[in-house]
């Protein structure tokens, strides 16, 4: 039994203990209130600036607008032909993201789950293009796109969109699929799955969140390029929604109230792919934590 004396000394520990829990915990909860706010902030004010007039834009830059503007949204969609940019922006970003899944799967499968030579030099191969700087081969490209004449094409698009992601699928893939346990796939062999099976079955639904954060990251790679688009595209009938924005603004003049509609309504995929993929990002993310 305790002496009486050491009974309040160990109160007022407890005390100590769990005001300083709750100081940490507090502090933890505004540091990440604050950075939510400064994060979410500029969509916020890209969106409340997109029903501004130039004028407003100016003078009242962080208020609210004096008349909602929502003429911005129909005037920026029909003069810069945002529709048919739209449009190609959304397939030359689904065939790119299709290539790049599929293709990637595949490789980051062999190299993950199958031993043979040279096994690590390729992989090292692949590492080594995610450190490739893009805008770099942009006239090697050029030249290439136009002796094979894929230049005003979405193939000009799709085909270095899908390399140039690749290096950083297959790495993230590959990862993942490293720690998948093999005992997975031998009880899957011994009930009669065969090797496609195997993988179409249950390594691809397996690695679900290392497939969502490859989405994620290519897809706004494929959807906010305007470098290759400007050099490969020159049709208007081909051009991209950052290249339909682009055209808001020129040497003389920008009309900020159109741009930033247009920036909003080109925000709106990648904001919807986002969510549609975070969970599964943060299961992946969470997964390493509890294995035992």
């Amino acid at each position: 039994m305790q002496p009486l004396a050491a009974q309040p000394t160990q109160a007022r520990s407890s005390r100590r203990n769990f005001s300083f829990g709750a100081w940490k915990q507090g502090a933890l909860w505004t540091f990440l209130t604050l950075y939510a706010i400064l994060t979410l902030y500029p969509l916020f004010w890209l969106v409340l600036s997109s029903f501004k007039t130039n004028a407003e834009f100016f003078n009242s830059p962080f208020g609210l607008p004096a008349s909602w503007q929502f003429s911005n949204y129909v005037t920026a969609w029909k003069s810069s032909k945002m529709g048919t940019a739209f449009l190609n922006s959304v397939i030359v970003s689904l065939v790119s993201l299709a290539l790049t899944l599929f293709v990637s799967s595949l490789a980051a499968y062999v190299l993950a789950r199958i031993k043979f030579r040279f096994k690590a030099i390729i992989l090292t191969f692949f590492v080594i293009g995610m450190l490739i700087p893009i805008h770099s081969t942009l006239v090697p490209l050029f030249i290439l796109m136009k002796q094979v004449g894929l230049l005003n094409s979405y193939w000009a698009l799709i085909l270095p969109y899908t390399a140039f992601a690749l290096p950083t699928a297959i790495f993230v893939l590959t990862a993942y699929l490293a720690s998948v346990p093999k005992e997975i796939e031998e009880a899957a062999y011994i009930d009669g799955t065969r090797l496609w099976g195997v993988f179409w079955r249950i390594m691809l639904p397996i690695s679900l969140p290392a497939l969502s954060t490859v989405i994620i990251l290519s897809f706004l790679h494929f959807w906010n390029d305007f470098s290759f688009a400007l050099v490969f595209i020159s049709k208007s009938s081909l051009k991209t929604l950052p290249l339909s924005i682009a055209n808001f603004a020129d040497g003389y003049q920008t009309d900020y109230g159109l741009t930033l509609a247009a920036m909003t309504i080109a925000v709106i995929p990648t904001v919807a792919v986002y969510l549609a993929f975070q969970e599964q990002v943060m299961k992946g993310m969470t997964a390493g934590a509890v294995k035992g």
